[in-house]
């Protein structure tokens, strides 16, 4: 290459001199996907682009290649190993003049062979990583964040997406219809599920290009949030409001519960608003068919419309009260 054909590989990626491995292979990634020619048919610059990037990420990508290239520059081939078209590591050639991006059945499969560096001449390199898909996704993946991780030693390769449930359909269990590439399943996700819970799907993986074998699907569950109920560990916990005149005097409540029913909560009188009441077994179902139990925070809430007769009343009640509910903020001092 001559001095004038220099090109700065980090600049290309977006990074600086001091980026880490996993911040290059971000970079890479993003890059790749944007310029991908399959995304960009017929763009002679964002294939050329795309050439660019993947060269920047080859040398980069090896310690070797990027030790010699931060030392020598432009000249840095003369020190070791040439790139593109010599053989990389674990004797890979990597020909990006004459890359043939038909060959691969997808731009993960493309992925997969490029960062994994498996498939080509001389063996491959036994190499674990993940990357997730966004906006974009191939087609078939029916809008899951998918992260795949492949095992060069092991031949299988692994997904996981995400799966949005509502806190009803993980309290009560529910199957789920999936499109995972060109398959259609059903998927049976148990009661009593959580956000950060994991089901394995066996065999519903990407297809290895190399072998040709079917990983895992592994789904991951988020919960979405709900207007009334909120899961904490294997307790439900829930705001019910009282009028001042049950804070005072106490009051039998009614109450919802996940199972569609309501319980009665007998308010003790005098209690303060932000206190919780304890229903034993009425929270979230456990995996071993037990249940946690349903917190009822008590918030007072006064009254904003009032009719006449309670205006009058409740100015009389001020007139006669006794109790000063600020008595003990008399003596506070800094």
């Amino acid at each position: 290459m001559a001095a004038t054909d220099f090109k700065d590989y980090y600049s290309l990626l977006g990074v600086n001199k001091t980026a880490s491995q996993e911040e290059i292979k971000q970079a890479f990634r993003k890059l790749a996907r944007k310029y991908h020619p399959d995304v960009n048919q017929g763009n002679k610059q964002a294939e050329a682009k795309f050439k660019e990037v993947n060269e920047a990420y080859e040398v980069l990508s090896d310690p070797d290649k990027r030790k010699k290239y931060d030392q020598f520059g432009q000249y840095w081939k003369q020190a070791g190993q040439g790139f593109p078209g010599g053989a990389g590591a674990g004797g890979v050639g990597v020909d990006m003049n004459g890359f043939d991006f038909g060959q691969y059945g997808s731009f993960e499969d493309f992925i997969n062979e490029l960062l994994g560096r498996f498939g080509g001449p001389g063996g491959a390199r036994s190499q674990s990583y993940s990357y997730r898909t966004s906006t974009g996704a191939p087609s078939g993946y029916d809008g899951f964040g998918f992260q795949q991780d492949y095992a060069g030693g092991s031949g299988t390769q692994d997904s996981e997406a995400m799966i949005s449930l509502s806190l009803g359909e993980a309290y009560n269990g529910v199957e789920k219809r999936l499109q995972v590439a060109n398959d259609i399943i059903n998927v049976r996700i148990p009661a009593g599920a959580k956000t950060g819970s994991r089901l394995r799907v066996r065999g519903k993986g990407p297809t290895n290009p190399q072998t040709k074998q079917r990983g895992d699907l592994y789904l991951k569950v988020q919960i979405q949030p709900h207007s009334f109920f909120q899961l904490d560990g294997d307790n439900l916990v829930c705001e019910v409001p009282i009028a001042p005149d049950e804070a005072v005097l106490g009051a039998s409540i009614d109450v919802p519960t996940p199972d569609g029913t309501t319980a009665k909560v007998n308010v003790p009188a005098g209690i303060r608003s932000g206190q919780s009441l304890r229903l034993r077994g009425k929270g979230w179902v456990s995996g071993k068919g037990g249940r946690g139990d349903l917190l009822v925070k008590i918030m007072i809430v006064a009254p904003k419309d009032l009719s006449q007769q309670e205006r009058e009343l409740y100015e009389k009640l001020r007139a006669i009260r006794s109790y000063n509910p600020r008595s003990n903020l008399n003596n506070i001092r800094l």
